[in-house]
């Protein structure tokens, strides 16, 4: 039995271990540390730029997406967040810890972080990592739910230097995920769903309806906690509401979401890429709907869309250990992979 589902668990607030005060990191660090709030969203948006130009992870984090950092509620932004400032005030490194206030099956606290360059090798991305650390601990252990807790990092293929930090402070290799691309200048498949199912376009009115189809589709995925109402909004700056649809089954009075894609529009990412495209940010088909090639419709569909508008591919990215056979579905549509990332963690 795993860990998600073992009956025999001491309660998380004993397993979580946490310390009563946080640690700062010293200061010897030569940075003066302090939470984050959204007056520093250009600093901090200022540091993501020297961190991905120096990386050059495919991607790139806009002034909105680092405003994010401090969107919700359950952010918690006093307690939740680290910044180091040098002399002249300039953000030089960050630690954050989100807990989705959604969680149910476990507890789950994320972590993001980052050090300036000119700032590296100097122990101070490891004391950010056990503030987090800590602090995460506290979270699980405030949840106030007996189940199980999971403190998670995800890192970019070759990232060794983060590995290696993560592995020192306790975090193992838990899941592998892959980012794939399909070329749109290839044939589409051409699917027919029965009469009664219908290939619509997304509306705000069905939204609160796919969220409650997305809960229950990905109930059986590793590691899936339900959206409430806030946490299914979020990260939505880029949401792409003409390249997202949904098959709605018309069999009785009061149509029911079947499937649904969201797709998401990433222009700023486009030239660390290497070429445009359309993101297909979720795919999902609930249980009593699966089998019907609803899921290949919606992808067909999406990618018209993508085509339509000037795009060279599609993109997605797939947890490769997932238990639903949707790399198998992918491959069959001509999507192969193009880099990958990994999710370490450590198990409370």
């Amino acid at each position: 039995m795993t860990q998600d589902n073992a009956p025999d668990l001491a309660p998380l607030a004993e397993r979580a271990r946490a310390p009563r005060l946080l640690t700062l990191p010293s200061a010897e660090t030569g940075l003066t540390w302090r939470a984050l709030d959204v007056g520093d969203v250009q600093e901090l948006h200022a540091l993501f730029a020297r961190v991905e130009s120096h990386d050059n992870p495919p991607y790139r984090t806009t002034l909105e997406e680092a405003a994010e950092t401090f969107q919700g509620a359950w952010k918690d932004a006093p307690n939740n967040t680290l910044g180091g400032f040098d002399p002249a005030g300039t953000l030089r490194a960050y630690g954050t810890v989100t807990a989705q206030p959604g969680d149910v099956r476990s507890v789950r606290a994320f972590l993001e972080g980052g050090v300036d360059p000119d700032r590296r090798r100097r122990g101070i991305g490891s004391a950010v990592l056990r503030w987090q650390v800590d602090r995460s601990r506290q979270v699980l252990a405030a949840s106030g739910k007996d189940v199980p807790g999971r403190i998670v990092v995800h890192v970019e293929d070759g990232m060794t230097d983060s590995v290696r930090m993560l592995t020192e402070q306790g975090f193992s290799p838990r899941r592998w995920y892959t980012e794939m691309r399909r070329d749109l200048n290839l044939d589409l498949p051409a699917v027919k769903l029965r009469s009664s199912l219908d290939l619509v376009p997304w509306s705000a009115e069905l939204d609160d309806q796919v969220r409650l189809a997305h809960n229950e589709s990905f109930r059986d995925h590793w590691g899936s906690e339900p959206h409430t109402v806030e946490t299914w909004q979020e990260g939505r700056t880029y949401f792409a509401p003409t390249w997202s649809f949904l098959v709605l089954d018309r069999t009785s009075d009061r149509a029911q979401v079947a499937g649904y894609l969201l797709s998401g529009r990433y222009e700023q990412d486009w030239d660390s890429l290497g070429w445009t495209e359309g993101y297909i940010d979720i795919l999902g088909v609930r249980r009593e709907w699966r089998g019907q090639r609803i899921a290949t419709a919606l992808l067909a569909r999406a990618m018209a869309a993508y085509r339509e508008d000037g795009m060279e591919y599609a993109g997605l990215g797939i947890d490769t250990d997932q238990p639903t056979g949707a790399f198998g579905l992918y491959g069959n549509l001509q999507f192969e992979p193009t880099r990958g990332s990994t999710m370490y963690t450590i198990e409370v």
